[in-house]
C-alpha cells in the first residue's frame, strides 16, 4: 500500500510518518498536490496554517477534490480536516470544499486548546472500535460543517461544542492528533489504513 502525506512545507512530519508506517506500507512525503494523488491513501497532516497550506494546495485543488469525491481514501488531521471545508477565518485561500462549511476560531477564553479532551457520541466505528475515548488536541480553530450529518464525533472546549471528526465516503477528518493520542490513537490510524486496504470503510453507526 502506498501512503502519501501531502507536505505543506510547514514542519516536521516524522512522527506522523512513523505512526502510519508498517509492513507492506510505502510511506512518502509529497509537496506537489497533483503528484500526491498517485497513491492508495492520501493523508493531509495537521502541521501548518490554513492560508499557507491553501496556497500550496491551490495548483492541484480541483484535481484533489475530484479524487476525494471519487473515493480516494483520505485522512485529514487537524489542519488537514479543516482543509476539507470551504474556507477558514484563520487565513485567505480556498479549502477543498469536499464538505461545505467554514473554519472558525474556538469560542472560548482559553486558546489554543492544547491537551486531552473527550470524544462525545462517536458514530465513527473506527474511533469507537479503537477505544479512543479521549484524544490529544493542539488547535485554536475548529470546523463548522454545513451538514451536521457529516459529523461523526464531537468534543467540547469550555462551552464550545465542535466537530471532532467527520466523514464523507472514504474521506475521514479528525480535529485531534491520533499520532499523539497514545495507543488508541495509533490503533485508530491502523484501523483506517486496514479498512482502506480492503476498499471499504465500515458503515457509520446510526445516530
Amino acid at each position: 500500500m502506498r501512503i502519501t502525506i501531502f507536505d505543506y512545507g510547514a514542519g516536521n512530519l516524522h512522527s506522523l510518518a512513523k505512526a502510519v508506517a508498517g509492513a507492506d506500507r510505502d510511506v512518502r512525503l509529497e509537496t506537489d498536490p497533483r503528484t500526491a494523488l498517485a497513491t492508495d491513501v492520501l493523508v493531509l497532516p495537521g502541521v501548518g496554517a490554513f492560508g499557507a497550506a491553501a496556497d500550496r494546495l491551490a495548483a492541484g485543488r480541483d484535481a484533489m477534490r475530484a479524487a476525494i469525491l471519487d473515493g480516494l481514501p483520505t485522512l485529514g488531521i487537524c489542519l488537514g480536516m479543516q482543509l476539507l471545508l470551504d474556507a477558514s477565518d484563520e487565513g485567505p485561500g480556498a479549502g477543498l470544499g469536499v464538505l461545505g462549511g467554514r473554519v472558525t476560531r474556538l469560542r472560548s477564553q482559553r486558546t489554543p486548546q492544547i491537551g486531552w479532551n473527550t470524544l462525545d457520541a462517536p458514530r465513527e466505528p473506527l474511533i469507537a472500535q479503537s477505544g479512543l475515548h479521549t484524544a490529544y488536541y493542539a488547535n485554536s480553530f475548529v470546523c463548522r460543517p454545513s451538514d451536521p450529518e457529516s459529523v461523526t464525533a464531537w468534543s467540547t472546549h469550555e462551552d464550545d461544542r465542535f466537530a471532532a471528526a467527520v466523514r464523507l465516503r472514504a474521506c475521514v477528518g479528525v480535529q485531534f492528533h491520533p499520532e499523539k493520542s497514545s495507543t488508541p490513537g495509533r490503533r485508530f490510524l491502523d484501523s483506517f489504513l486496514r479498512a482502506a486496504s480492503r476498499g471499504a470503510l465500515p458503515p457509520l453507526d446510526l445516530p
